[in-house]
Formats: structure tokens, C-alpha cells, sequence
């Protein structure tokens, strides 16, 4: 997605990712058996992942580590749901899962959102629009910008913005 049609989108308001069909993507993966015992007397119920997340920027470290775990848990991502990858990375190898679910990318930090997608605006300008991953591929992967969590424990009460960010990733990885 280019520049302008970021542009265009976020003036329209429009913070659902759909596939060109417009119908959200019903691929489905493997299943991982999870417990939750105030719901199934502690048998395992079997959950599917509904999509895959992508976590760019510096792995966290300290607060901003536990500050990370407690977005994926309040996210009810699994291991399997999630990975964190290295913006310095060559991008052209990253490929969607071959297991056919969805992707969507959350860049943690304004330089590392600018790296991946080519885009030059600072963050206050990527935040609350779609982006796509500049991978060279056919394929549109969906980044959400957001702030570094490092700066977020000096900043507490930006967490709140975090969340945005959060449920418009959530919210296009549901409607691919």
C-alpha cells in the first residue's frame, strides 16, 4: 500500500484490513491444546490460532519485557502465535507462514516502522494507519506502527495509545 493510499485511508477513517475479495481469510492451522481451568475443570480445550504476529524492534529487556508479556497475554497469544523479528533482517526473505495464516506486523518504534515499510513520516503520522510491509513480494503483510516499549516505561501514560495500536492490529488480522 503506497503512501497516498495510507493517506487516504486514515482520512476516511478506515482501520479494517479485508482481502481484495473482501472476505476474511478462513485458513485455519494447526490446533494447540490449551488448559483453562476456571473454564473446563482443567481439561485441555483445543484453541486455533487465527493468525500469526510479527514483533519488530528491540527485543525488550527489564520493564518493557514484562510490559511485553503482559500485551501478550492480554492479546491470548500462545508461543506458536508470535515471533519477534530483527528490522535489519533482509526483508525479501521474510514469507507468510506456510501454514496459510494471516500475518500482521507491529513495529515497535518510529525508525523501525520507517525501515520496514519505506516509509518517511515520523510515528506520530505512521500511528493509526495501515501500512504494508516492504518485503519486494506481491503479497501485502499489514504493520501497524506503535511507540518502543522502552520509552513507553518512561512514558507511562502512553500505554493507553499502545492499546489503540493493539486493537487496530488485532482488528486487521481479524478481516484479512
Amino acid at each position: 500500500m503506497s503512501n497516498t493510499h495510507s493517506a487516504f485511508l486514515k482520512e476516511m477513517g478506515i482501520s479494517q484490513w479485508s482481502t481484495r475479495d473482501g472476505e476474511p481469510s478462513s485458513a485455519k492451522s494447526s490446533s494447540v491444546a490449551s488448559v483453562d481451568p476456571a473454564t473446563n475443570n482443567g481439561e485441555a480445550v483445543e484453541k486455533v490460532p487465527q493468525g500469526y504476529w510479527w514483533f519488530f524492534g528491540v527485543q525488550p529487556q527489564g520493564d518493557a519485557q514484562a510490559l511485553f508479556q503482559s500485551m501478550i497475554r492480554a492479546l491470548g497469544l500462545g508461543p506458536q502465535e508470535w515471533s519477534w523479528k530483527n528490522a535489519s533482517d533482509d526483508l525479501k526473505q521474510l514469507q507468510a507462514p506456510e501454514n496459510g495464516l494471516p500475518v500482521v506486523v507491529l513495529a515497535f518504534g518510529g525508525s523501525v516502522a520507517q525501515k520496514i515499510t519505506g516509509e518517511r513520516d515520523s510515528l506520530p503520522q505512521l500511528r493509526e494507519t495501515i501500512l504494508a510491509l516492504n518485503n519486494g513480494s506481491d503479497e501485502e503483510i499489514p504493520v501497524i506502527a506503535s511507540f518502543d516499549l522502552a520509552q513507553l516505561i518512561a512514558k507511562p501514560k502512553e500505554k493507553a495509545l499502545l492499546w489503540q495500536d493493539l486493537l487496530l492490529a488485532k482488528s486487521v488480522l481479524q478481516n484479512i
